[in-house]
């Protein structure tokens, strides 16, 4: 028995192509799939489709909520077997696939609840002389097509992210999912639909993003994209989607400042628990720790005692702490930035080893800025560790940085947290816990090269809507 193709997926039916692209397991390397490769033609149907069905689509926000939340229920019932497909098709250990699944529920049932709270305002027009027999108010209404393109990290999690909200508000959506872990867009889309949502309101079209994603940015059906990925890749969006907006939730080089004020042992351990999941593949993971001169030595001493208990290994192993990365090549990169920043006068504290895909986890020291570890985005299991004096050299250190998502602080002062919240130059600021840290209610996005705009269902949904006005002349 050979292995299953998935076809495209497009108006609630399967289409096949002509070339196909393999998807495979991320630590034993085994074949799980092959996927569809689309071609333009394909694209332009799934876009007519997704339009035909947001022109036609009666769906009331009670019923797309009911959707929703049944979503939710079906997910929570089937989380064992999706919970083991992440693990295989991305290489995610048991542990954080849990981590994950948790989320994706929460999403479902966030975004249901706010399909039914999705209101406009009322407009004081009588605020201005002449307008006394006027009343104003304003309404949200969806956008329309939705393209929605999403990274391998979280391939639930994160289509997720983008499907349930536009679903929400009353979109329709186009789903370009990561060729190296479509299949679980695929698992999404098979939920939502057997949770009743109609046929062809979310569309699969796989391929290469240079392609795909091209044909997407070209078509001006689409009103609006939604995007996470690599800067280079959003500001290409931004650039050709005209006057159409865009969410991109982009890179990260995560500092996390730790105060000499702190509970270190407390703040080393769960940094330690946080810097490596999902093997570093995670924008707003801990890449840079900061930590006061005085008490550097201890919180170092008490962060690698934490990081030598790590369990490095098979993901479907519930023991397993650190599985590989999404392919060799992403390991070979990251050793090979490690490598240069030791030949540029960095020191190894612990780690550093390679086997195929897996990186052990590596923590560096005496690092600078100019170094690819600390000044780009490693996207991998690697953490620097930076001394810092004054609390105003560190904020000037974490902000020394092209990327704006997340940072944390550890720190016992209020004062001194709420002086962060002010001075840190990013979308969040974590207090007492890491950057890595993300409630699925929350306002999510970043500044700088960290993107535009906020994902978390409220949010997005509000990104996903157009404020129309409407003006009643009592005199009319």
């Amino acid at each position: 028995m050979g292995e299953p193709i998935y076809a495209l997926y497009i108006n609630g039916e399967w289409m096949a192509t002509q070339e196909t692209f393999p998807v495979y397991h991320k630590y034993n390397g085994q074949l799980l799939a092959r996927v569809a490769r689309a071609e333009q033609e394909h694209v332009r149907q799934a876009v007519t489709a997704a339009r035909r069905n947001f022109e036609q689509s009666e769906l009331t926000p009670f019923q797309r909520s009911q959707i929703l939340q049944k979503a939710a229920e079906i997910a929570t019932e089937r989380r064992d077997e999706l919970e083991l497909s992440l693990a295989r098709e991305v290489g995610k250990t048991r542990k954080d696939a849990a981590g994950e699944l948790d989320r994706v529920i929460n999403t479902l049932r966030l975004s249901a609840e706010e399909a039914t709270r999705i209101a406009g305002e009322m407009v004081p027009l009588h605020a201005t002389p002449g307008a006394e027999n006027r009343i104003g108010f304003a309404i949200r209404v969806p956008r329309g097509v939705i393209a929605a393109i999403t990274p391998f990290n979280y391939p639930l999690l994160l289509s997720t992210h983008k499907v349930a909200p536009a679903i929400a508000a009353g979109n329709t959506v186009v789903l370009k999912p990561a060729s190296t872990t479509p299949l679980a867009s695929y698992q999404l889309v098979e939920i939502l639909e057997q949770a009743g949502l109609p046929k062809g309101h979310v569309n699969i079209v796989t391929g290469a993003g240079s392609e795909v994603g091209d044909w997407l940015l070209a078509d001006e059906r689409i009103a609006m994209y939604t995007f996470t990925g690599s800067g280079e890749v959003g500001k290409q969006i931004k650039q050709r989607s005209g006057l159409r907006p865009v969410t991109l939730e982009l890179g990260n080089n995560s500092p996390n400042i730790v105060h000499r004020d702190a509970d270190l042992q407390q703040a080393a351990a769960i940094i330690a628990q946080r810097s490596f999941h999902n093997a570093g593949q995670a924008c707003i993971a801990v890449q840079r720790i900061l930590v006061q001169e005085e008490v550097s030595e201890d919180f170092t001493e008490a962060y690698l005692g934490c990081v030598r208990q790590l369990r490095v290994g098979d993901p479907e192993d519930p023991a397993t702490d650190i599985g590989p990365m999404i392919s060799e090549k992403e390991a070979v990169r990251a050793e090979a930035w490690v490598r240069e920043a030791l030949a540029e006068g960095a020191r190894l504290l612990y780690g550093g080893k390679r086997e195929g895909a897996l990186l052990y986890p590596t923590v560096l020291a005496d690092t600078r800025p100019e170094m690819k570890v600390n000044g780009l985005e490693v996207f991998a299991p690697v953490v620097t560790i930076q001394s810092y004096q004054t609390i105003e050299q560190a904020f000037a250190i974490a902000n020394d940085s092209a990327y704006g998502l997340q940072a944390g602080i550890f720190t016992r002062d209020l004062d001194l947290a709420m002086r962060a919240a002010r001075k840190l130059e990013y979308g969040g600021v974590i207090v007492n816990d890491v950057s890595t840290y993300r409630n699925d209610v929350m306002p999510y996005g970043g500044v700088k090269n960290s993107g535009l705009g906020k994902e978390g269902p409220r949010y997005a949904i509000e990104e996903m809507t157009d404020l129309r006005m409407v003006v009643l002349n009592l005199n009319g």
